[in-house]
């Protein structure tokens, strides 16, 4: 899924000037690899759970909100996540 060119673009998007071991590329890629691999088997087994048998895009992003924190925006349900304000404490406001 993520290619040697794909992450060295995106190494050249964060510092043109910066250039990536062999072994640090390969690192990443396998690190990227493990990831995907762990959540399409945790959306498949969230898809079985619902008497399933077609992986939804539901499923995928179940298992990011919940395992990982993580959203991607512009797929799934409409609702516009609100921000949660952090409390304020009393030790804070002195």
């Amino acid at each position: 899924v993520l290619t040697k060119k794909k992450l060295q673009d995106l190494v050249r998007e964060v510092d043109p000037n910066e250039q990536l071991d062999e072994d640090v590329e390969e690192m990443l890629l396998q690190i990227a690899d493990d990831f995907i691999e762990s959540v399409v088997t945790a959306a498949c087994q969230l898809a079985r759970h619902r008497k399933s048998s077609t992986l939804e895009v539901k499923d995928v992003q179940l298992h990011l909100e919940r395992q990982w924190n993580m959203w991607i925006p512009g797929f799934g349900s409409e609702e516009i996540r609100p921000y949660k304000k952090a409390c304020t404490t009393e030790a804070h406001k002195q």
